[in-house]
């Protein structure tokens, strides 16, 4: 489906802010599938994407992934939850998925046996922190692409990572960077309050 409007990329950061009361109309799933699949384009080391979405709608699951996130109403109050899930495991099971089609022949399994080397070091939990880190560069692209076609979000870390995965059957060596509640806002959110950036940014 198309958009009516879209908010450019600066004036969505720019008015964005973190929206915890929705409106009880449904978000359309073809409106979702846009805003995912362009949140998709986001960039990750080797290109190795080991983000996985699962998209809530149900309220019963919702009602208990609220519970994991120790009560936190927005959860099974807003119209959509988003559980972003790391897993390294399921990518490098499938480097065949992720390596471009343009790299064959000897550079290809080279590649392969790069990415494959990089991570064999590294014991499980640095695998899903590791993991987690690349996905939340998709979460900065979904909340910005949120904005832009009207929707509010609010971004979550307060929950039980361990609940979450079994409440959804989600693998356990997976890391669970983020919920992400999204609707239609029924209030404005607090204005936002930032560092100015030359408190933040050093020249050289």
């Amino acid at each position: 489906m198309e958009a009516t409007h879209l908010l450019d990329a600066k004036t969505a950061a720019l008015r964005r802010r973190s929206i915890r009361r929705y409106r009880k109309a449904p978000v359309p799933e073809g409106l979702l599938k846009e805003i995912l699949e362009a949140a998709l384009r986001a960039p990750s080391a080797w290109n190795l994407q080991p983000w996985r979405i699962v998209v809530v709608r149900d309220p019963a699951t919702k009602r208990a992934l609220r519970e994991a996130a120790f009560g936190q109403a927005q959860v099974e109050e807003a119209p959509v939850v988003l559980v972003l899930c790391a897993d390294l495991e399921d990518a490098l099971n499938h480097l065949d998925e992720v390596i471009h089609p343009g790299v064959q022949g000897e550079k290809r399994e080279a590649q392969k046996q790069a990415i494959q080397r990089a991570f064999a070091a590294m014991g499980q939990e640095e695998r899903a922190s590791w993991a987690a880190g690349q996905s939340y560069i998709l979460l900065g692209y979904l909340l910005l692409l949120l904005e832009a076609y009207g929707l509010g979000s609010v971004p979550m870390l307060g929950f039980d990572p361990e609940r979450v995965k079994a409440i959804l059957g989600l693998p356990s060596h997976a890391a669970i960077p983020a919920l992400v509640a999204l609707g239609y806002p029924a209030e404005e959110g607090y204005p936002s309050h930032r560092l100015p950036l030359d408190r933040v940014v050093s020249w050289r």
